[in-house]
């Protein structure tokens, strides 16, 4: 069954700066202003149906206006769930709010783990402590880019999560080709080399399987199979723009139009997907890609 979602990238800057993080820098910054919010919660409450509404970043919580305008509107003026995407680094007050404005119609809450600027023990315990401020049907995950050579480093991280009860989501780390290694109309990132498979083995060998994109991002191919992206499935930029999918923007693809200036034209029927990579797992498990995440 298909899940209707947008992912919205509420803020272009995030307040931490990861050593692999695969955006440039020159492209983690910048963030909507109060009438461009405006504009896009007026396009979201347009969308026939009920949706989940997916906010990220940069960093969601990074974004002054986030917790005062976009979650509050949200809830006001649409029956739109909400999800967010974040590196838990906001406070325990504004994290307590952001629970009690959206009880009710909150779906996900991703806390992604960065041991670069935090203490996983800090992190898991302050991640517990939110969970507890949560409806029960809420669902938690924490997110981890599984990086080559620091394999034991997310084992460990691993073992800590699930200690907790809590689920443990790893993402191979992807890397971006130079123009001179890729091939025409090639994708432009792939996934990293992993030099100690075994290593990699154990790490992703206590998750009781990798039967399907709900428990890892392993960054599969869907190509050929017939896809929702651009129809029950939308990304919306810092910038206004929605496109089919991820994949599609980083080939200068699918673009669907700007809430901005009140464009934007869903596509009307389901198409194959033409790429050999799907660095995100958001479309497999919300039933975009056929035969996919059902």
């Amino acid at each position: 069954m298909r899940k209707p979602t947008v992912e919205w990238q509420v803020a272009g800057a995030c307040n931490y700066d990861c050593s692999y993080c695969i955006v440039s820098r020159r492209f983690r910054r910048g963030r909507p202003q109060r009438q461009q919010l405006d504009l896009a919660v007026a396009f979201l409450a347009s969308l026939p149906g009920r949706w989940e509404v997916k906010c990220s970043g940069g960093e969601a919580f990074a974004h002054p206006l986030f917790m005062d305008q976009v979650v509050p509107a949200l809830m006001r003026r649409t029956p739109h769930r909400i999800s967010v995407l974040t590196n838990l680094s906001a406070d325990r007050r504004t994290l307590m709010r952001f629970a009690a404005l959206t009880r009710g119609r909150l779906a996900v809450l991703s806390a992604s783990l960065h041991v670069e600027f935090v203490d996983p023990a800090a992190f898991v315990d302050k991640l517990c402590w939110l969970a507890d401020q949560l409806e029960p049907d809420a669902s938690v995950v924490v997110n981890q880019v599984v990086l080559p050579g620091l394999e034991d480093q997310a084992l460990a991280c691993r073992d800590l999560v699930q200690t907790q009860g809590l689920r443990w989501f790893p993402q191979l780390y992807k890397v971006k080709r130079s123009k001179d290694q890729r091939a025409p109309g090639q994708d432009p990132m792939r996934v990293a080399d992993y030099p100690d498979a075994a290593a990699l083995k154990r790490v992703l060998g206590g998750l009781g399987g990798l039967g399907g994109p709900r428990r890892a991002n392993l960054a599969p191919s869907y190509f050929g199979r017939r896809c929702f992206a651009g129809v029950d499935y939308l990304v919306l930029d810092k910038d206004g723009d929605a496109w089919a999918c991820r994949t599609a923007k980083r080939h200068g693809q699918g673009h669907l139009g700007n809430v901005f200036d009140g464009s934007v034209v869903r596509w009307t029927a389901p198409l194959p997907c033409p790429y050999h990579l799907c660095p995100c797992t958001v479309p497999a498990n919300r039933g975009m890609i056929a035969g996919v995440g059902h």
